[in-house]
């Protein structure tokens, strides 16, 4: 479970091809003396889990396997050396919820439609998949590339955020341009409340 808040932008720095699986290498910030084998770090939204980890020529990394559903549905397989990633390690009980509950479960690949920067900020419009539009509301919250949002406006399955200075420095936001393709994660609770409402609607039928 996370909070989108991200804490690290790591770097790919390999990716090795086995069969239908991906090991990739990240370099990181993170101490890896405290970081199990086995645990799940959310990279770039989807929610992969720690294979192996070390330090070379004095860089912290450590290894995820991208299975062959995680290179479909999400941006994970356009990922190259030098890829700048999203970084958050799982919650743990006493941890601040400063963002949303995510859960690093990626319901699939958005599209950037357009930026436009302003006062050091920048606004983004973004094209959902259909069937995660529904979820998408004013004023709800969105998981993109593992950064918990605030939705501005909604129109059809397109829809706006405004990122501030800080969140384009301290993430890979500052780098994204029109075309790019986003990891997207429906908020839990409107997906909840969507069930919900097509259960009440099938009793009344």
């Amino acid at each position: 479970m996370f909070t989108g808040i991200v804490t690290d932008v790591g770097e790919v720095l390999a990716i090795e091809s086995r069969g239908e699986l991906k090991r990739v290498r990240i370099g990181c910030a993170y101490d890896v003396e405290k970081i199990d084998l086995g645990a799940s770090i959310a990279c770039g939204g989807p929610c992969l889990t720690v294979v192996d980890k070390g330090v070379q020529n004095g860089r912290n990394w450590f290894d995820i396997d991208a299975a062959a559903e995680t290179l479909a549905l999400t941006n994970v397989g356009g990922w190259e050396v030098g890829t700048k990633v999203n970084l958050e390690r799982s919650l743990k009980i006493g941890d601040e919820l400063g963002g949303h509950i995510v859960t690093g479960h990626v319901d699939g690949l958005a599209t950037i439609l357009d930026v436009r920067a302003f006062d050091g900020m920048a606004r983004f419009e973004i094209r959902a998949p259909r069937a995660i539009a529904r979820f998408i509301a004013p004023k709800g919250s969105v998981c993109l590339d593992g950064t918990s949002l605030t939705v501005n406006t909604v129109d059809g399955d397109v829809f706006s955020v405004l990122l501030i200075p800080h969140t384009l420095q301290v993430t890979t936001w500052g780098q994204r341009k029109a075309g790019d393709k986003l990891n997207i994660e429906a908020d839990l609770m409107a997906r909840y409340a969507a069930r919900l409402v097509e259960a009440r609607e099938k009793t009344a039928d």
